[in-house]
Order: structure tokens, then C-alpha cells, then sequence
């Protein structure tokens, strides 16, 4: 692998031609942080999905992308006079060092928990007090991702489960709940009891250490998967979808499960 000062050079190099595309490309010349956060967000999309197939080439590829864009926010930072790449590095470093007074003071956290439970003590702490125990999770944050970063840090200061299993108890609760709405076909109050089984989900996912996003995109890919098997299978006997029945949709499913 590649020395420190390897590493250095590299970035270097990549601010040297991010700073002679701003003035040189039309493109890149016209970019505020406005037009360049949907390709941002979009970036970020295309990394989580190659850290979830576990794709080495496509992660280092995206990283380059989201490394791009990082260097890219600093430099119009320095251009308006607010801040550069300097900056961020060193307002990066002094909130690790910060956060991490395991490592970098005399605090002592011998397991994980406790280290993110004093990452959250310190972060409210770094605020003076003033900002609440969620005002860090963004609110523009996709709803799945969101719930359990909600529970995640009401989790971190003691409002929690005192054992894991009875999460499942509230599970229940609100399925049935969503049951008793749903038999009298109130679609508010059907989406309102919904929200309130996933979220209970979400929750159960987090207390057995499971990542909901992980779980649901796994499962998504699996369906995606075992579907095209099903159109594959359907299309070769020269059939279509639609003149299927549901019997025999699900006889094909199964060999798709089996194949597995």
C-alpha cells in the first residue's frame, strides 16, 4: 500500500485539477453548493450501494467521487472567504480528539457502547447544553435511516428498552392497532398506524444490533433477484406475466428460492 506522504501527494494532485477546472471548464466554473448537493446526494447513493454488494473497484471508485465533492464544497468555501480544505481538516481533527477522550485523554471506555454513549454526551456538551438530544439527526434524512437514528440517540441517554425482547410486544400493540383502523378503512389513521409498526420495527432491528437499511435493501435485492428468475422462466415458455395464474407464479418462486 501507498506511504503517508504517498496519500498526501495524491489529494494534492486532485486539488491541483479541481482548481484548474474552475477556471477552465464552463461546467465545473458555474457549480455553487446548490446545483452540486443533488449530485452529491446521488453519489453517496451510488457508494452505499457498492459497500452493500461488497464491491471493491465500484468503492473506491465512488469514494473518489464523494472525495471530489468534499474538495469541491472547501474550494467554493475558499472562494467566498469562508473557509478552505485547511479548515476542514482541522475542525475534523479537534472533534475527534475531542470525541475521543478514551484515546486522546484519560477517560476510559472499554467496550463500543460506552464510546458512543460518551460521543453523544460530549456532542450535546460541545453545544453548551443548547441543542437537544435529537437536534442532530438531519431532517432530511430518508425516513427508514431516520427512525433509527431517532431511536439510536434516545437510546443513548437511558430512554430505552430494558430488555430487547419486549420490543416485540409493541410490535404486536401496534399491528393491532393498524388491524382495528384498518377494518374501518380510515386511510389517516391506516398510514398513521403504519408508521408507528415500522417504526416499532426499526426499533427491534436496532436492539438485535441489525442495520434496518441493510435488512431492507438485502431483502429488496432478493426479490429483484427471485422476480427476474419468475419474467425469465415465464418469458422462455412463451407466455406473459399477466396470463399467469397465482399458483403457478408461486410454483416458479419456489424453484427461484430453491436455485438459491
Amino acid at each position: 500500500m501507498h506511504t503517508r506522504e504517498e496519500k498526501i501527494e495524491a489529494v494534492g494532485r486532485v486539488i491541483d485539477v479541481l482548481e484548474r477546472l474552475r477556471v477552465e471548464c464552463p461546467w465545473d466554473r458555474k457549480q455553487t453548493n446548490l446545483s452540486l448537493r443533488p449530485n452529491t446526494i446521488e453519489e453517496v447513493y451510488e457508494l452505499a450501494d457498492a459497500l452493500m454488494a461488497d464491491d471493491s473497484p465500484n468503492i473506491r471508485k465512488e469514494l473518489g467521487d464523494v472525495l471530489l465533492h468534499v474538495i469541491f464544497y472547501s474550494k467554493i468555501g475558499e472562494e467566498k472567504g469562508d473557509f478552505d480544505l485547511v479548515d476542514v481538516c482541522d475542525a475534523l481533527n479537534a472533534k475527534l480528539i475531542f470525541r475521543h477522550p478514551h484515546v486522546f485523554g484519560q477517560v476510559k471506555a472499554d467496550d463500543a457502547e460506552t464510546v458512543v454513549q460518551n460521543w453523544e454526551a460530549l456532542k450535546l456538551k460541545e453545544k453548551d447544553g443548547n441543542k437537544t438530544v435529537l437536534a442532530g439527526v438531519p431532517s432530511s434524512l430518508p425516513a427508514l435511516v431516520k427512525a433509527f437514528r431517532i431511536q439510536e440517540k434516545a437510546s443513548h441517554v437511558g430512554f430505552d428498552w430494558e430488555n430487547k425482547e419486549q420490543v416485540w410486544d409493541k410490535v404486536k400493540e401496534e399491528i393491532a392497532e393498524f388491524e382495528a383502523e384498518a377494518s374501518k378503512m380510515d386511510a389517516d389513521r391506516m398510514e398513521a398506524e403504519m408508521g408507528d409498526i415500522m417504526f416499532a420495527l426499526v426499533n427491534a432491528a436496532r436492539l438485535y444490533d441489525i442495520t434496518p437499511e441493510n435488512a431492507l435493501e438485502r431483502t429488496n435485492r432478493k426479490f429483484i433477484k427471485r422476480f427476474n428468475y419468475l419474467e425469465q422462466k415465464v418469458k422462455e415458455s412463451g407466455r406473459n406475466l399477466r396470463d399467469m395464474t397465482l399458483g403457478e407464479m408461486d410454483a416458479i418462486w419456489e424453484e427461484a428460492k430453491k436455485s438459491e
